[in-house]
Formats: structure tokens, sequence, C-alpha cells
């Protein structure tokens, strides 16, 4: 018997023999041979197979660049096209791949094996199944890691600002207690994330509670859960607490001064026990969570009125952070400004600016809400102004001043002013009668001057500074006045 023949007899039964699929294919990735395992799991006898190109029967087969770039692969993971194997729930398989070469060194075809054996189709799902998941977590962590407020969302150049930066750094390298301190709208809750997502906690929840949004009868409920039943209403399964879901993370209770008394000796049992109570339920519950709280108000004071229990103080006031207003540190103005309208502009896909005046404006303003009014009075001007630059008309009327470059207006020396006798003008009196109320007389004489400031200006912005009225509210008024000729036309 002849080697060649010998080889190809031994071959072709161990072809026969094999749980495995066996594919072969010359240099051209034209199909020479399949094992009857393979072509019946393919749903094809050989005689349909064998002869033609190999991507004829799977077309996503990567025979043909293994023997062309000469590689290997071992165990690979393989999803057959719908359509393109017998049984359409068993579509996925392990296989290994290889390129043959000759003994002068040229390659001359490629086999492939392909894995059905229950523990290696299992082991392939199981595989894929880690790997989707793995791309989830991964695409999960991406969204997670772009929400995380950390200190580069912090905006400020100024002592000040950077003084408080550094006093939150040195907090989120320990698990105490913090209270952030100070007027409503200073970054509070900023401050707090950042400390959380610096800290060792970055991985665990930040789960954040308003003190003062939650009804007093509610917030226990809230804080600390309940066991189903535990009273009319409640959800079929019960519900785990803020605190339980903050658990080996941070929970932040905002408004904490806006906490009832009751609900304050529950928060420092849990504090000092770290454990809590559900509500209905029979066994307390470890959590291990660091608190950060905020306030606005002035808790020795209410310590001193009885409003506020001194234990529950000291045990949230480990350290304290007291964040400044934004009056008193103006020169972070600029880069606040800088900071939103870039932020808008992204947004909105457009690029406007924002005069020198309106900056000189919110200089000397006193800011009473602080970064979030700023940021309210920028959102504002930004959706009212012309595409191209927000400008003091664009601002609201608490921030008008005089325009420098608009000539002063001067009464003419040649008519006197009119004589102030308390008595309106006779013509006066007769077109309130004839308007039917004193109210319906002046809206007609604003209409009027709206309109007319218009068409005299033909620019908003310009009619709206003419008549000192804010340009939201000539807008706002002119679209009723024009809406009203509309109906009666």
């Amino acid at each position: 018997m002849m080697e060649m023949e010998f080889y190809k007899i031994i071959f072709e039964e161990v072809l026969r023999l094999s749980d495995d699929g066996f594919i072969v294919v010359d240099k051209h990735a034209i199909v020479t041979d399949i094992n009857d395992r393979y072509s019946a799991f393919l749903g094809k006898p050989k005689e349909e197979i064998i002869g033609r190109p190999i991507t004829d029967v799977i077309p996503n087969s990567k025979m043909a660049d293994i023997m062309r770039n000469e590689y290997r692969e071992e165990l690979a993971m393989h999803k057959y096209i719908p359509g393109y194997v017998r049984d359409a729930t068993n579509d996925f398989v392990l296989v290994s791949r290889t390129y043959v070469k000759d003994s002068a060194g040229d390659t001359i075809g490629g086999v492939a094996q392909v894995h059905f054996r229950e523990q290696a189709i299992q082991s392939a799902r199981r595989m894929l199944k880690e790997y989707n998941e793995l791309e989830f977590l991964r695409e999960q962590y991406k969204q997670f890691n772009g929400f995380q407020l950390g200190f580069k969302d912090i905006i400020g150049k100024s002592a000040a600002i950077q003084s408080k930066k550094r006093e939150a750094m040195r907090a989120s390298k320990t698990n105490f207690s913090v209270l952030i301190t100070g007027e409503s709208g200073t970054g509070k809750e900023v401050f707090a994330k950042a400390i959380h997502y610096a800290s060792r906690r970055c991985r665990r929840p930040f789960v954040s509670v308003n003190c003062a949004a939650i009804p007093g009868e509610l917030l226990e409920a809230e804080l600390f859960g309940y066991e189903e039943g535990s009273f009319t209403g409640a959800k079929k399964g019960g519900r785990k607490g803020k605190f339980i879901q903050a658990d080996g993370g941070t929970i932040f209770l905002d408004e904490i001064g806006d906490m009832p008394l009751v609900m304050q000796a529950k928060i420092l049992r849990v504090l000092q026990e770290r454990e809590v109570d559900m509500v209905g339920g029979t066994k307390p519950i470890p959590v291990d969570i660091r608190v950060i709280s905020a306030t606005r108000k002035n808790l020795e004071n209410m310590i001193r009125e009885g409003t506020f229990r001194e234990d529950l103080y000291y045990r949230l006031n480990v350290i304290n952070i007291h964040l400044p207003p934004l009056r008193e540190r103006t020169e972070d103005i600029p880069c606040l400004v800088q900071y939103y309208m870039d932020k808008l502009n992204r947004e909105y896909k457009r690029n406007v600016g924002i005069s020198k005046k309106v900056i000189e404006a919110f200089y000397r303003h006193s800011w009473n809400g602080n970064v979030r009014e700023l940021d309210n009075v920028i959102k504002g001007a930004y959706a009212v102004c012309d595409d191209l630059e927000i400008l003091p008309s664009d601002l609201p009327t608490k921030f008008e001043f005089k325009d420098e470059n608009e000539p002063e207006k001067k009464i003419p020396q040649t008519a006197p002013p009119p004589e102030r006798t308390g008595k309106p003008r006779e013509g006066t009196l007769e077109a309130v009668r004839i308007a039917g109320s004193m109210k319906e007389f002046l809206k007609s004489q604003e209409k009027e001057m709206i309109l007319a400031a218009y068409e005299k200006f033909h620019t908003v912005r310009k009619a709206s500074a003419y008549l000192g009225m804010s340009m939201p509210t000539y807008v706002r008024k002119r679209r009723e006045y024009l809406s009203e000729e509309e109906m009666t036309v």
C-alpha cells in the first residue's frame, strides 16, 4: 500500500470517528473535504459542500484570511449567520483553524476543527455571556464616569475657593463625617460629590437626600426603608431605604437643618450603631456608610433654640467646610460665566458671546442666589439674545443700567415742562372713558409704544433698550399685542 494512500485512509477514519467537525480547503479556499459530523451540523450533504468556495457554505469563514496572513487560532468563538446551520438554536461553536504548508514552504491549504462536545459549547456560551456582560459594564462605567463630579468641576481661581477645594481634598482622604455650610446656591452638593468621588468609596453609591423636600411623616420610610405590609399602601416586597442603598458608599443629607427633631434622634442612632431599623422590621441591618451633610442654616443658633440636637451636630460636624458666597469671590465671575457659556454653546451648537458691560453688571450685583442664580441668569439671557452676543438688554430688569453710548435725552428749553396741577387733562379723561377703563387705556398706550418702537428701530434689542424695558419682557408683550392684532383681522 502506498504511503499516501495509507495516510488518506487513516485521515478519513479519524474524521469519521471524531466527535468534532473538520473541514479542509485548498489554497484558493475551495472545500476539498468535510467529515459527516460537520456536514450534518450544517444541514447539507457532503456532495453539496465539497468543490465549492467555503464562503458559499460559511459566509463569515476566516479560512481565506488565515491562509493569506499565515496565522493560527485556538478555540476561537464563531457564530454562524442565520440560515447557514441546520439548528438555528445551536449556531455557536468553538473552532481551531490553521494553514498548511508543503515541504517547499508554500501554503497549500487550511483546516478547521469545530468542537461540538457539549462542554465545549457550554464553555463557549459562558465565555460569550461573560464577554457581553463585560462590554455592558465597560459602557456603563464610561457613562458613570461621565456623570461624576470631581474637583475639576468646582470652578474658580480665587484664593477663597482654592482654599475650600484643598480642605475638601484633605477630607476625601478620610472617612470622617463632613458638614458643608453656606448660603443657598454656593455649590454644597458639588463639593459633596467631589469628596465622594475622590475617596476610597468612589466605586460605591453616592445617594443624595433633600431633607427639606420630603414630608416629615414619610422621611423615616424614605431613609430607612420598610418591610412589606408595614403600613397601608406599602409597596409589595418592601423597599430599601436610602441608608441601605448607600451601603459601602456615601449618603448626602442636604438641608439637614430642616430635619424634624424626632428624625434627628433616629439618625443619631444610625451613626452611633452603624445599623438601620426598617419600618416594620424585626432585625437591624448593618450599614457601612460615610455621611456628608449640608445646610444653609446656622445649626449652632438652632441648638441654642432647641430645634437641633447638639449630640447629632457633633456627630455630623467632624469636618466643617464653609463655602463663601459669590459676592465674596467676585474674581471668579468671569471663569464661571465662561464655563456656563461654553456649556450652553456646546449643547445648542451655537457660538454666542457675552458683552463686557454684562460682566461689569455681574460684578455689581449682590447675587443672593449665588452660583445657582448666576447660572439661571445666563440661561435666561442666552434664550433671548440675538445669537451673537448677550447684551445688557437681555438681562432681567434688576440688572438694568445706563447705556453710556446712548445720548442723554434733554427737554427742549423752548417748551417749558407742563404745569403740575395734580389734575389730568380733559382729553386724557375722555380717552379713558372711551377705552372703558383705566386698565384698558394704559394697555392701549403700552401697545402703541411697544409696536411703534419696533417700527422705529427694527430690532428687538434697540426697541426694548429705548423703552427702558428688559428684552424678555419686551419680546413677550410684543408677541401678545401682535397676536391680538392677528385675531382682530
